[in-house]
């Protein structure tokens, strides 16, 4: 036997042997017991429903279809002829022309063409995690910050700090107001920043919101924008729920809308250079195994460094050949999205019903592929540790693999992320049966009665009732396996 040395050099680098990737967080944690019991209407008819999975299942019949009247697409053919040699060989990294401006399309069309977005302005990643951290190797050095509202997307923990060495500082944003970012909070995070003595480099909104399946009012971006243009700083805002965004009376706005608006003014602050869009096909078309992402800036610096940098993860030839048929047709693209919106919209009514029928509000919401759940009134304690011994049994007890809040480093216990886009209509009845079930069962007689009566009074921005970050020490098991992640 060899004994160990005491000074034999470290065999793994400091990167590979630090646990900031946030795998420890309850959001991924959850994860893993699913996998190991998930599921099956006929196999596990008891396993663990994943409801804590941002993916957009409810349209692939739309594609399916396509792919069956457009054999030459996934054939790998150009008016029959065969393109397999040609893809099969080295693609630079600037990505397949057809692609890009079948893509570009797109992105205005999503916005009802009240954007344009120039190809060449276009980065292309493998999917918007690429585009996040790219993003962050382009604007920020280590120990730089970005401003991120709360409750924002665990993944961003991982995605924009783990390898970048960029640091993230929380926008403190409540439920009084229905979680809307205001100038006082961005202004208090700036301020908590200056103290920390670390360097604001921009803020990062999304847009639709991940948690908070809502649309940021035109306003909200407005006042943002005048932030970041006081601040000389830049403003990401990732748009990949934009096409999920199902509301005809308050559609989507992006944020190259409300500088298109500026004109001039936008220019003068230098605006124009300082905004970046994040974009991928993950959730809008329900690609995420296809590993499509995008970055959108007209800063040509930014551009040029992020094609760069995109040669560590690029879209494969054979997916941009295919993707660029699929969204040339504007056909199809155009009954795609508004079918694919009123799918979503009819499964997330479901959800809001079904939850309301058993006494649990939510944020009223008008896009993403979930719900932003007030449980509060279900926990033993109206604190972080109440909010994980009720997801604990949730998980376990339940069923049913949902995120609680604190993952999303919310400031307020007990609200939840609810996933309704990645399972059948049938699944998600089984899902509210269990529900109500543990409710009745475990909060029944004058306090479940109290509670019950609570969340069925109406409150501001919610469709029911309203109802310190906490750093993830916690492990359920000793599994340590990486788990991918889509939001």
């Amino acid at each position: 036997m060899v004994n160990k040395v005491a000074d034999e050099p470290q065999l793994l680098s400091k990167k590979a042997g630090c646990n900031s990737h946030g795998q420890d967080s309850s959001y991924f944690l959850g994860w893993e017991e699913y996998e190991k019991n998930p599921f099956d209407a006929v196999a596990n008819p008891s396993g663990i429903i994943q409801m804590g999975l941002a993916e957009n299942q409810l349209s692939f019949d739309l594609v399916e279809d396509w792919l069956e009247k457009n054999p030459d697409a996934l054939g790998l053919r150009r008016g029959g002829a065969s393109v397999f040699r040609e893809l099969a060989l080295f693609q630079d990294y600037h990505g397949l022309p057809a692609f890009k401006n079948a893509l570009a399309r797109f992105m205005s069309e999503q916005r009802g063409y009240r954007v344009a977005f120039d190809p060449s302005n276009i980065v292309l990643t493998a999917g918007a995690t690429s585009a996040n951290e790219a993003l962050m190797f382009c604007l920020a050095d280590q120990g730089d910050a970005f401003l991120i509202p709360t409750p924002y997307y665990p993944g961003f923990d991982r995605d924009l700090k783990w390898r970048t060495g960029a640091e993230i500082v929380p926008v403190h944003c409540t439920s009084a107001n229905g979680f809307r970012v205001t100038r006082a909070a961005l202004d208090d995070a700036y301020r908590r920043a200056q103290k920390r003595r670390l360097r604001v480099k921009g803020v990062l909104i999304t847009n639709p919101s991940n948690p908070l399946g809502t649309a940021v009012p035109r306003a909200d971006l407005d006042m943002i924008v005048d932030f970041v243009a006081a601040k000389g700083i830049h403003l990401v805002s990732d748009e990949i729920y934009s096409g999920t965004a199902f509301s005809d009376s308050a559609p989507f706005v992006s944020v190259l809308e409300v500088l298109a608006a500026r004109g001039p003014r936008a220019a003068d602050y230098g605006l124009d250079g300082r905004v970046h869009v994040v974009y991928s096909l993950s959730k809008d078309l329900g690609l995420p195994g296809f590993r499509v992402g995008a970055i959108y800036s007209s800063n040509q610096a930014v551009v040029s460094a992020a094609t760069k940098m995109s040669s560590f993860g690029l879209v494969s030839s054979q997916t941009q050949f295919l993707l660029a048929s699929l969204l040339g047709d504007k056909d199809f693209t155009r009954g795609y999205l508004a079918e694919n919106k009123r799918r979503i919209k009819e499964r997330h009514d479901q959800l809001v019903d079904g939850l309301k029928a058993i006494g649990i509000g939510c944020l009223e919401s008008d896009a993403g592929l979930f719900c932003w759940v007030d449980m509060s009134h279900l926990m033993r304690s109206r604190s972080f540790e109440g909010e994980m011994t009720l997801w604990k049994k949730v998980v376990f007890d339940v069923g049913l693999n949902i995120s609680p809040g604190s993952s999303c480093h919310c400031s307020e216990p007990g609200w939840f992320r609810v996933c309704f886009a990645n399972m059948s209509a049938k699944t998600l009845d089984v899902a509210m049966q269990r529900l109500r079930a543990f409710v009745e069962t475990s909060y029944r007689g004058a306090s479940a009665g109290g509670a019950l009566r609570r969340a069925a009074a109406p409150a501001r921005s919610m469709s029911c009732p309203l109802a310190m970050n906490m750093k993830w020490a916690l492990r359920l098991t000793p599994l340590s396996a990486d788990r991918k992640a889509e939001r």
